[in-house]
């Protein structure tokens, strides 16, 4: 059965210009659409009554990319668990439900326009160590002849699920980019091929990430309840691990 939903959405011109919420009567929207199809129908229906759409990032709608970002009623990605936006579907509201939808808000991830949030930061992180080097010359050594314990495998595979989204830092009273930054450490340091540049590669992501202004960890928790891939507070205890070791 369709609903009809009233809609709160953040709308703001630039980066540069005062925000607001405005609301949105929206019908017939089936329970089986995802949260973006949706918005999808709203847009259409506000270009048509000669408005401006609402922006909002997406790209893969596949829960893969990270791009999609919207703090739905209070939570990063909605009410759900283990989805980002994009998989996040209607039957988790009711028929009649005003739904609240904002961009992530932190100082590091300044609102570019309505929902749509500049998350570089994190890739200026990832340029300062989420990396390895190798020899790309024909003299590539090898995987499989370099053994690695399963358990250390099944961590890093783990730890590099992180799409990036920026659930954690969304949801994180702090702003921390913690768990961002431990799980890119983490899937590096739990395997050899990391090993070489690890003690250089935890200072420099951790001093990026403080030069943008992100928050510290108290433990809270928030950010791996909310993480769409389930990211582990472990990896926030191994990167301090290594951090550590890199600087005696």
């Amino acid at each position: 059965m369709d609903m009809n939903l009233k809609l709160k959405i953040w709308r703001q011109k630039g980066a540069n210009d005062e925000g607001q919420m405005v609301d949105y009567n929206l019908g017939g929207v089936s329970p089986d659409m995802s949260f973006l199809e949706m918005l999808d129908v709203l847009n259409e229906k506000i270009i048509n009554e000669g408005g401006v759409p609402v922006a909002f990032d997406h790209d893969c709608r596949e829960g893969i990319c990270g791009m999609c970002s919207l703090y739905i009623n209070g939570e990063a990605h909605g009410p759900d668990r283990g989805v980002t936006t994009c998989q996040l579907h209607m039957r988790k509201f009711k028929d009649g439900d005003t739904i609240y939808i904002e961009p992530f808000r932190a100082k590091a991830f300044p609102v570019v326009k309505d929902l749509v949030v500049d998350r570089s930061a994190f890739d200026r992180i990832q340029h300062q160590g989420g990396f390895i080097s190798v020899n790309t010359s024909g003299n590539t050594q090898d995987a499989n002849s370099l053994p690695i314990s399963k358990y250390a495998a099944d961590e890093a595979m783990d730890a590099a699920t992180c799409i990036g989204c920026g659930a954690c830092v969304a949801t994180c009273k702090n702003s921390s980019a913690m768990l961002f930054v431990g799980a890119k450490v983490s899937q590096y340091a739990l395997l050899p091929q990391g090993q070489v540049e690890a003690a250089d590669r935890v200072r420099n992501m951790v001093a990026q990430m403080d030069a943008e202004g992100f928050g510290n960890c108290t433990n809270t928790g928030a950010c791996e309840v909310e993480c769409p891939k389930g990211i582990s507070l472990d990896n926030i205890a191994r990167m301090n691990r290594e951090f550590f070791k890199a600087n005696i």
